[in-house]
């Protein structure tokens, strides 16, 4: 047995509407919507009468998916943490961007919080974090030709 592919990464967010127009505006496509809730849900999340609203997002190559999902319930009793950068477990998803410098500068004007100038890494990456909906880090690349 090995694993074929990554199908999608699952981002919980409280505000749908919100991270949705963010991913969009980034540039991914909505792939389908809807709401989820009952007893096959309740079972492969391992909670109890869960509901759930849901967006599948892709990157335009359709290489790579993303799930945004709001729990209506149960709910998160711990509320949104802001995590740093080297915080353990999962804490970034990259992209690469075709012009790094004009995708953060439209950001900074949206008010997205930005770690740091864009750093260049060899002659191969110019590289940043931000931090998109929900406090999700997000790494942006654009590749070096």
């Amino acid at each position: 047995m090995k694993v074929r592919h990554i199908d999608h990464v699952g981002i919980i967010v409280d505000d749908l509407p919100a991270a949705k127009a963010f991913f969009v505006d980034l540039g991914l496509e909505v792939l389908g919507e809807g709401e989820l809730e009952g007893e096959l849900l309740d079972l492969v999340v391992g909670l109890n009468d869960a509901k759930t609203a849901l967006v599948t997002l892709r990157s335009p190559d359709g290489q790579a998916n993303i799930e945004l999902v709001k729990f209506y319930r149960p709910a998160d009793e711990n509320g949104m943490q802001q995590h740093a950068a080297n915080t353990l477990g999962i804490r970034h998803i990259a992209f690469v961007v075709d012009d790094i410098d004009a995708v953060v500068a439209r950001l900074k004007e949206k008010g997205v919080e930005v770690f740091s100038a864009v750093q260049r890494y060899e002659d191969q990456y110019k590289l940043c974090y931000i931090r998109g909906p929900e406090g999700i880090i997000l790494e942006l690349a654009e590749e070096l030709k």
